[in-house]
């Protein structure tokens, strides 16, 4: 045997057999590095959603915030104007008391009728605007919401019967909620005009209402041309409105009473044609005032 040979001889003796435990090891080594990347992988993709999600909530508050501030320029201006427009409206209401009194003999009293009745126009603007300027807590107390129903009805009759529209109540005359009998009183006069504006030409005026364990409802439904699918998410929006003539705060309003009671105010279009308001006040809402 050469030099040569030799060497390779000894090198094949201390060169390192592979063994079954050294492949077991290594296999093992593996299945543990692969199991630790796949949950990084899992962590990196679980922080990632949790980062999206804050940050669309935080856009979200943002946005509210923002809403907020821009209500609160709108309230201040709008109380400003409702407080001077009032202040003129009072001296000029009287003159016009005292016009009719002495035009009453002349027999034509049509002209000042008309002014009259832009005056009241005027006076439901301010009423709307000091409305919904107003942030007066709640007056919590006990009673029957058919009794307020009938009231509501009974004080726009006359409108109801000239315009051809026929109310139609579904409450219970027992039924009982603990709320601000005068703010909501406000809110359900609105959605019934606002019913009654969307049937010139008549239609069905439709209450009903819902007593349950997790709260109370009451539907205010009309017969008219329902409202517009773009239409639906501002409906509630403070000076959004549809009508020509409308200042778009009635609705405001009444998201404001019924905020202000812990409940809110859906809109949507009825299957058979319609808009239908709904009006919920939270059970707990209504226990914890009691």
């Amino acid at each position: 045997m050469n030099a040569l040979q030799t060497r390779i001889a000894v090198a094949e003796t201390e060169a390192p057999l592979e063994t079954p435990e050294a492949d077991a090891s290594l296999e093992v080594i593996l299945e543990a590095w692969n199991s630790a990347t796949e949950r990084l992988q899992h962590t990196h993709e679980a922080l990632q959603g949790e980062v999206a999600r804050l940050s669309d909530e935080l856009e979200a508050k943002n946005r509210e915030l923002a809403r907020k501030n821009r209500l609160a320029d709108l309230g201040r201006i709008a109380a400003h104007v409702a407080h001077e427009v009032r202040n003129n409206l009072v001296p000029v209401t009287l003159y016009l008391s005292l016009l009719r009194r002495r035009l009453a003999d002349a027999g034509d009293l049509e002209i000042l009728g008309k002014v009259e009745a832009g005056f009241t126009a005027l006076d439901a603007t301010v009423n709307d605007l000091l409305g919904f300027t107003s942030h007066r807590e709640p007056q919590w107390r006990s009673f029957l919401v058919r009794e307020l129903v009938d009231e509501v009805c009974d004080s726009i009759g006359p409108q109801l019967e000239a315009q051809g529209v026929e109310p139609s109540i579904d409450v219970p005359p027992n039924t009982v909620v603990m709320a601000d009998r005068e703010m909501l009183r406000r809110a359900i006069l609105n959605l019934t005009l606002n019913a009654v504006d969307a049937m010139p030409r008549g239609g069905e005026l439709v209450v009903t209402s819902y007593d349950g364990p997790r709260g109370f409802e009451l539907e205010i439904a009309d017969s008219g041309p329902g409202l517009a699918d773009d239409a639906l998410p501002k409906v509630f929006e403070p000076f959004f409105t549809t009508k020509s003539n409308g200042t778009g705060l009635g609705l405001a309003i009444v998201s404001r009473i019924v905020g202000a009671h812990g409940g809110r105010v859906t809109a949507a279009n009825c299957p058979d044609g319609g808009a239908a308001f709904t009006i919920e006040l939270p059970r707990r809402a209504m226990g914890a005032a009691a």
